[in-house]
């Protein structure tokens, strides 16, 4: 097997495509039901290059997938490998291998980014082996396998990987939490806490499901966190659409420094306090710590990611790619993140296998305390400040527990 390369070419990313990697973080989001982490900026490049090497019906499930035309996939896809390898706090890469029984067309492969091919040998053990220490390798060793599972029907690996770091330049507190309500109720949990006077950083959307509580948490290195708390009846998928909206400024934030007093929004109450001397008006963060940990089948959701008519073995599908008729065997991506006191981390690794086809004292004053508690099932998204491109997005349900 070759060597393949990380992407290191600095660019930026066109809105469009940005738009188009979001909406699908939306609807993905909208198929989730319980706790995880996934990363369409980790599918939305693979899906983009094979869409330029498909034919058919297949290359048309594909670009509404993608939510650009077939033909400008690839040059977008390019633009997005370049930007993110730019990004600071962030490490993307993309590997191609090829078994030695499949002629790749040099007019597609020319198209991806270069000293991205590696060779798959006749052992399958080593081969695989390779694979995996190249996960874990470019995501620092939060993701130790590659996600897809070498056989003899595997003839090419295409993947990408990609990891985040953003350090808090004010690190929070770490206190146990017992929410007194909620599915979360009678837990002891690790509680983050921090209080500082950025009113801007909390804020009220309403969407068309209902109300959410935003918290910005901007990291060192151009990387924020974005933690979003819909109300109880709201879905997954209805929380995060709404913040998605919000990034992309279909939806408007109303600041809890322009809210009235009172529960003004889920999770979140403004009020007047009477306190000694002058002071400025605060917020106070409560959220939980949480790693979470997934594996995708991108293939339980073909229709989502346009890979329907791919995945019929029945006939060939990337004319573009090969003269040999491939199908989709595979496709899977494994993710992680973790949110505590220092910072946030997450990592993933998602790749896609073709296979052959045809098989007291005196208060005279009063100041402003805003107080936001993340103590019941909330959402997240990790977002590039430059760009708004969302890195990763996720449902927290299983918080990190207290461990005293």
């Amino acid at each position: 097997m070759g060597a393949v390369q990380e992407t290191a070419v600095e660019g930026a990313v066109a809105g469009g495509t940005v738009d188009a990697v979001n909406r699908l973080t939306a609807r993905w989001a909208d198929a989730v039901a319980d706790g995880t982490v996934f990363s369409a900026a980790g599918v939305w490049p693979l899906l983009a290059f094979l869409g330029d090497g498909a034919s058919g019906a297949a290359r048309a499930e594909l670009a509404d997938a993608l939510g650009l035309p077939a033909d400008q996939a690839a040059a977008a896809a390019r633009e997005l490998l370049a930007a993110m390898g730019s990004m600071p706090g962030l490490r993307s890469a993309l590997g191609l291998w090829t078994g030695p029984r499949l002629t790749v067309r040099e007019e597609w492969r020319a198209g991806l980014p270069a000293d991205t091919h590696g060779v798959l040998g006749e052992d399958l053990p080593a081969c695989q082996r390779e694979l995996d220490a190249w996960a874990a390798e470019r995501t620092g060793g939060l993701i130790e396998r590659m996600p897809v599972a070498l056989d003899e029907d595997v003839t090419m690996v295409l993947a990408s990987a990609l990891t985040l770091r953003a350090e808090w330049p004010r690190p929070f507190d770490e206190v146990p939490l017992c929410p007194e309500s909620g599915p979360w109720q009678e837990r002891e949990l690790a509680g983050l806490r921090r209080t500082g006077v950025r009113l801007d950083r909390v804020g009220v959307a309403s969407g068309p499901h209902g109300h959410v509580t935003g918290l910005k948490v901007p990291g060192t290195n151009g990387i924020d966190v974005h933690l979003l708390l819909g109300e109880q009846r709201m879905t997954p998928g209805q929380v995060l659409g709404t913040g998605v909206d919000v990034l992309a400024r279909r939806l408007p934030v109303v600041p809890s420094g322009q809210l009235p007093y009172g529960d003004v929004g889920p999770g979140l109450r403004v009020e007047q306090q009477h306190c000694v001397t002058p002071r400025p008006p605060e917020v106070t963060v409560t959220a939980v710590a949480f790693d979470l940990r997934t594996r995708h089948d991108l293939l339980g959701l073909h229709g989502l990611f346009g890979l329907t008519t791919a995945s019929d073995t029945a006939e060939g599908h990337f004319s573009g790619i090969s003269p040999s008729p491939l199908a989709i065997g595979q496709a899977q991506q494994s993710t992680v993140a973790q949110f505590g006191a220092l910072g946030f981390r997450a990592g993933a690794v998602t790749a896609i296998a073709p296979a052959p086809a045809g098989a007291g004292p005196d208060r005279r004053f009063t100041n402003t305390v805003v107080t936001v508690h993340f103590d019941r099932p909330f959402g997240f998204l990790a977002v590039d400040r430059e760009s708004h491109l969302i890195l990763t997005a996720g449902w927290v349900t299983d918080p990190t527990p207290h461990r005293g």
